[in-house]
């Protein structure tokens, strides 16, 4: 949890509250099919619903209060994986500064799968 001080008082955000950001961000992102988590049982991995997205996002915290995003995401067939980790990484570290104030220091993005068809 990250904790935000000014004179008026404080505001702490939660864990869940940067991976709803951070998962709903890059899913809106062009070439993302969805968040992607890997099945315990079969070892494959499987596209997340909207509900459950805030799986396929890890978030670290780090004693500067920044913290660090981590993406495992499905792509569509056929676009430019670096184009669309470029973007993604982009859209998720603005939209979460923007939307909380704080600095995210990284984004690593996972392409763990390509949905065909």
């Amino acid at each position: 949890m990250i904790r935000h001080s000014n004179d008026n008082g404080s505001v702490t955000i939660s864990t869940s509250v940067f991976t709803e950001i951070a998962g709903t961000a890059a899913s809106n992102c062009f070439g993302v099919k969805g968040m992607a988590a890997r099945s315990v049982t079969d070892g494959v991995y499987h596209l997340l619903r909207r509900e459950s997205m805030s799986k396929g996002v890890r978030v670290m915290f780090h004693e500067d209060n920044s913290i660090s995003i981590d993406l495992h995401i499905m792509v569509d067939n056929g676009v430019n994986l670096s184009a669309v980790g470029a973007s993604i990484i982009s859209e998720v570290r603005y939209v979460v500064t923007k939307c909380t104030g704080t600095d995210v220091r990284a984004v690593n993005v996972y392409i763990d799968s390509m949905m065909i068809g």
